[in-house]
């Protein structure tokens, strides 16, 4: 099984990231309805979650979902929650820790010297994705966890890492990680399911290319970035904050308009050890 990784804070490695680029608006997608049954083929546009609903991030371990949650994230691994709008968790952009081997040894980023190039805050292989080729071997297989979610009845995909070209050594460009996420918003759109931009606001303009149709975005509150991405998706955006300040922030700014939650960084199932969830 699976390694599931705890919460990632990226902005702990992004400070330096800041706006890279003015963010086009673009008109809110309304909210919908929960999409129909798993494995049907994508008949127009995926179902989006509600927005401005409860909403639980349960990627450490799933757990009965609060009352009033009508969204929870979980990781592909998990069962998706009965009668809730489901988003699938997958690493797409790195490896698990200590999984480095369930990748062929080139799609393993490498530097000049041969070594493969880690996410240190999280010990996390970066996958190479500078060529179309590597690009479209990486996205197969994460293509065939996609498929996983959807077979399972997932409503929507969340591949974690898209900023992680920031932490490549300039190895990795934002061009190759636009144009890998646009290889897995095809399949996902395929497959019947929504896919979400994970954090990465400097991106967020490039919605319309890469297919990316809602955001989920950590401690965008803590650091005064909700409206990079309400300006891209609308109010189709989930915030996640990992501290009681970035709550307030984000509920005083954002609360009236978006589903917001606290998380412990460990996203620890409830009853565990750490266990934090509090809303607006």
């Amino acid at each position: 099984m699976m390694t599931i990784t705890p919460a990632r804070s990226r902005r702990l490695s992004l400070s330096s990231v800041r706006r890279a680029t003015a963010v086009a608006a673009v008109t809110a997608a309304a909210a919908v309805p929960l999409l129909a049954p798993s494995g049907a083929a994508a008949a127009s546009s995926p179902a989006l979650p509600p927005v401005h609903a409860g909403f639980d991030y349960q990627i450490g371990g799933a757990y009965t979902p609060p009352s009033g949650v009508k969204v929870v994230s979980r990781d592909h691994e998990a069962a998706p929650a009965a009668g809730l709008y489901n988003i699938c968790y997958v690493n797409a952009f790195q490896a698990q820790p200590g999984a480095e081997k369930d990748w062929d040894s080139d799609l393993l980023l490498r530097n000049a010297n041969g070594d493969v190039v880690y996410d240190k805050n999280w010990g996390e292989a970066l996958l190479d994705l500078r060529t179309a080729d590597k690009r479209s071997r990486v996205a197969k297989k994460v293509d065939g966890w996609i498929d996983g979610c959807a077979d399972k009845g997932f409503q929507a995909v969340e591949p974690d890492n898209y900023d992680s070209y920031t932490r490549s050594s300039k190895l990795l460009s934002a061009a190759n990680a636009e144009a890998y996420i646009t290889l897995l918003s095809q399949h996902a759109h395929d497959r019947g399911l929504a896919i979400a931009q994970k954090n990465t606001s400097q991106l967020s303009g490039a919605r319309a290319k890469t297919g990316l149709d809602f955001a989920i975005a950590e401690e965008c509150g803590t650091w005064d970035e909700c409206g990079d991405y309400t300006d891209a998706f609308g109010s189709n955006v989930i915030v996640i904050e990992y501290t009681d300040k970035g709550l307030s922030k984000a509920c005083t700014g954002w609360g009236d308009q978006l589903s917001v939650v606290e998380r412990d960084l460990d996203v620890s199932p409830s009853g565990s050890k750490g266990y934090v969830r509090k809303t607006c």
